[in-house]
Formats: C-alpha cells, structure tokens, sequence
C-alpha cells in the first residue's frame, strides 16, 4: 500500500498535529501561570501572547517542511523523544533571534519559555507515547488489518517472504501465499500456500483478500497481465513488483510496498481521509439507530413472540468486505425453519440468478410482514455499523451459498463495505429481477462512491422506508 493509501498518513498528518498544537497551548498556559501565578494578569501581555502565536506558526511550518511526525507508528521511544528536543531547540533558538531582532528580548520573560519548554517536551513526549500504543494496538485488531496474499514462484519464495515480514506494516496480515509453479512444503514462515498456478483464481474467489503482492521476474508478461486483471475483476487491489508496460489499466502508481518498488493496480481507490469521514459518519448514525431500537425493542420484541415461537433476533453469517465472514442481525420476521424450507420455494423465486426472494413468502410471520414492509427488521443492523462490519451506505452482504458461486465479476461488488442501505435499494429493490442488475446497481456505487452520493441515498432511503416503496 502506497503512502497515500496508508492507514497511518491521516492519523499523522492531522491527529498528531491537533495534539501536538494543543499540547503547545496548554504548555503555554502552564508557563505564564508558574511565572505570573495567573494566565489572565501578566506582564506585556500582547507581547507574550505574539510569542505563543509565532510558537503557532513555527510548529505547523516545522511540522510540513520535515514530515516531523513520519513513521510515527515504527520510530522507538528514544527517537521519539529527540525529535521532540530537536523540534523545541530548534524553536527555542528561532523565537529567541525574532525577540532580539524586534528588540523585545528584554521585556519577555525567560521563565516563561523556560517552563513552557520543559512542560511542553514531557506534555508531547508523554501524549505521543500514549497514542503510539493505542495506535499500535488499533492497527494490530483483525477488523483493520489488511488481508494479503503473495503470489511468487518457488526460487524466491523463501528469500522473498524474509523480507516481506522484515519490512511489514502494523496493519499487514499476509494470510497467504500462491507459489505459481507449486511448492513442497505446506506452509513458508508459518504462512500457508493455498494455490498454485492451476487453481489460484479458484481460491483466491472464496478468501478474504483486500490486498495481492506478485513477485514473479520469471513470468511471462501474459500470465502476469492475466493475473492483475483477474484480480482487479474481483476489485482486489495489486502490486507489482515490476512495471508492466503497455497494461491498459484505468489507476496505476508507482509505490514501495515490504522495501520493493511496485507498480500497484486499483480498479477502485478511496483515499483513507474519506473513508475516516464515511466511518465517522456511520459511527454517529450507528448510535442514533441504537437508541431508535432500543425504544422499539420492547414492543417489536413482543408482537415477535406472541406471533411465532422462536427468538426475537436473527443472526445469519454473510459476506462482508473482501470476503471476510461476519454475523449479520435482525428482528426475526420468518418462522424458525424457514432455511429448511428455502430449497423448497427455489423454483417459485421470482428473482434470476443467485438472490432468492418472492412476492408472498410463505415463510414470512404475520408480524414478519409489517416489519419488512416497514423496514424494522433491519435495525439490529446498526450493531453491525457501529462494530464496523458494515457501513450504512453501502452494497448488498451475499449469503455463503451466494457467495459459492460468484464469478471474479460478482466478487468485486465486495471490494466495499456492505451497506444498510444502498443503491439498488433506493431503485426500487422489490422491482429487481436479475441479480445481474443487482450487481450492476453496487458497481456503479462502487465506481462513482464519493460522501454526496451516500448523502443523497440516505435521503432517498428516508422516503422509501416512510412510504413502503420498493419492500416486500
């Protein structure tokens, strides 16, 4: 992943430079309050307030110009603690030669700055090292790590996986690896091979996989081309180790990735600033759904029990960003053995391809009826926002019996996270009758996604759940 896409560039560029301002502010505070015993009453006030601004700006200049806070996650204590001195000596020296050039040396007080140096150092020594650790801990949980497979040949792959492992990123999880022309052992730095040349796309379909690295100079250029291709089908995002010329692709960079410089394929490619935006925005619709269901729980749970036996939730494992697996939740609107009777109803399903739904399901309660006719039964679904595993705008989570069956084409619809909503649902989802168009829906999401489409689908999904259109 290349710098622009890494998930620490935004906690760097910005999360640290708030902090670190803030740490300034506070510092200063704490420096004209032990010289002066008060912030409000002190001596040449407009001159030492000038001095904490031009503090200010020199931070913010100092931060852009050295990348000061670079590879924050990776750089140890004792490098993090001189950047800080280097940083504070450098601006102690800078403020002093502007005092003694504009002839204000004398009337500023040298305690001031004295206290506001040392206070500052362990103030922002002390907060980075607090967010090093958490940010460290955050990167290393299975929801935010990026799923990879290797894909080489035999010669290199030992050599090749040493040094990948050497250089890896926090958030990396190499899950596996695809030794081309077939390997001996079942596994390579504990890491196992899952595929070789003959079945690696048939593989590669049903893992979870956000991320590919090809490390294949032996290759010809068709198998490789072939290669990205099939896995850019599958909005699987790849890295190249070398160029390959004359690839007709529509994003291609030039990046380092494990301390090889690749050339990366991205069928799609968001930049983590909006998708930060996009989680907030589900985090905070996430908790407003909770407390909406919350109210409702007690009354629906009731009608739900006194219509059918059976529990008052639904739980079903789907297929969430990448192939990743995942428990999906909802007020329970089908009688406790409507799975078993799915193969039954398969030949009246009024939808082509692999979505199963009919008009009068006899598998859907009394109570069932109104709830999806009103949409509740999807509330509980704001769990699975707010923990992350969906978003509320989004594409359709397929079944694991769907998900069996997708073609490299249908997989790419999974390249994002699945939605509450989405695309094909505001179209009219009842009205749907290829899965082909389904998938046709969530593509054109995925390569058009930008914050003012999900705006204007959360707003058109208002409407359809107010007036029912388009649920069945």
């Amino acid at each position: 992943m290349g710098r622009k896409e890494r998930q620490t560039d935004v906690f760097e560029m910005y999360v640290l430079l708030i902090t670190d301002i803030l740490c300034l502010f506070l510092s200063y505070l704490l420096g004209l309050y032990l010289r002066f015993h008060s912030v409000s009453r002190i001596d040449e006030p407009n001159l030492h307030w000038n001095v904490f601004w031009g503090i200010l700006v020199f931070s913010i200049l100092y931060d852009s110009a050295v990348d000061y806070n670079r590879n924050f996650t990776k750089r140890g204590y004792y490098v993090e603690a001189k950047a800080i001195i280097k940083r504070n000596v450098i601006m102690a020296a800078g403020i002093g030669v502007v005092l003694f050039s504009f002839k204000q040396a004398e009337n500023y007080s040298r305690l001031v700055y004295g206290y506001f140096m040392v206070a500052d150092t362990l103030l922002t020594y002390g907060t980075h090292v607090a967010l090093k650790r958490y940010l460290r801990v955050r990167l290393r949980k299975e929801r935010h790590k990026v799923k990879i497979m290797v894909i080489t040949d035999r010669v290199n792959a030992p050599g090749l996986m040493d040094k990948l492992l050497k250089k890896a990123e926090l958030y990396w999880d190499i899950t596996s690896i695809a030794v081309m022309d077939g390997f001996e052992k079942e596994t390579i730095n504990e890491i196992p091979v899952v595929a070789d040349g003959n079945n690696l796309l048939d593989v590669a379909k049903q893992m979870p996989i956000d991320e590919i690295f090809l490390y294949l100079p032996e290759a010809s250029r068709k198998q490789v081309d072939q290669i990205i291709m099939d896995f850019e089908t599958m909005g699987v995002v790849c890295h190249y180790n070398i160029d390959v010329a004359g690839l007709s692709t529509k994003n291609s960079t030039v990046e380092e990735f494990g301390g090889f410089t690749v050339i990366t394929y991205a069928e799609n490619r968001i930049d983590y600033k909006r998708r930060m935006i996009k989680r907030l925005i589900d985090i905070a619709g996430s908790l407003v759904g909770l407390l909406i269901t919350l109210v409702l729980l007690p009354f629906v749970a009731l009608a739900i029990k006194l219509d059918s036996k059976g529990p008052v939730f639904f739980a079903q494992t789907r297929i969430g960003k990448n192939g990743r697996r995942f428990k999906i939740y909802k007020f329970r609107s089908m009688y406790v053995d409507a799975e078993a009777r799915k193969k039954e109803l398969e030949a009246q399903n009024e939808v082509q391809g692999l979505m199963f739904k009919m008009e009068n399901d006899p598998r859907i309660t009394r109570v069932g009826h109104f709830l999806r006719k009103t949409s509740i039964d999807e509330l509980p679904q704001f769990y699975n926002i707010l923990i992350g595993d969906m978003s509320l705008v989004g594409t359709r989570p397929p079944t694991e019996d769907e998900f069996e069956q997708y073609t490299p084409y249908y997989r790419r619809r999974l390249c994002m996270t699945p939605g509450l909503t989405g695309l094909w649902q505001v179209s009219g989802r009842s009205d749907v009758q290829n899965f082909d168009d389904v998938v046709k829906y969530d593509l054109h999401y995925i390569d058009y996604w930008s914050l003012s489409l999900d705006f204007k689908i959360l707003v058109q999904t208002i409407g359809v759940v107010l007036f029912g259109r388009g649920a069945k």
